[in-house]
């Protein structure tokens, strides 16, 4: 009978998990904090990751839908009334300066805080 090795195959599946989703997050602070159009496509080709695995995970879909929306009133707020805007889009509140909830900048902390990146190099963790 083979020995149950399943145990260290578990824990190196939620290690990747977990760095999969500190990159997530790190890719979706730093295009926030840029002021970069926050899209499915921009994170996952900043934190190298596919835009199915993002649309999987209920609580980063979210945030980057969330902080899409957000960077949506603030371009609407700031268009001319003669460019077209309505009255409504333009009295549109602005972005409150949202960033991903703070269990998730912890998560991203941890992560990124001695875990290398995709390019060999260690991340260096944000707040």
């Amino acid at each position: 009978m083979r020995a149950d090795n399943t145990g260290p195959l578990i824990a190196a599946a939620r290690n990747r998990h977990e760095l999969t989703r500190a990159k997530a997050i790190w890719a979706l602070r730093e295009l926030d904090r840029a002021g970069t159009a926050i899209t499915f496509e921009a994170v996952a080709r900043r934190a190298g990751v596919s835009r199915a695995w993002l649309y999987s995970q209920p609580d980063l879909r979210a945030d980057i839908e969330r902080l899409r929306e957000a960077a949506g009133r603030t371009r609407a707020a700031a268009v001319p009334a003669a460019n077209g805007s309505t009255a409504r889009s333009s009295a549109a509140p602005t972005s409150s300066g949202s960033s991903p909830t703070p269990q998730l900048c912890y998560a991203c902390r941890a992560a990124c805080s001695s875990k290398p990146t995709t390019s060999g190099k260690t991340a260096t963790a944000v707040s």
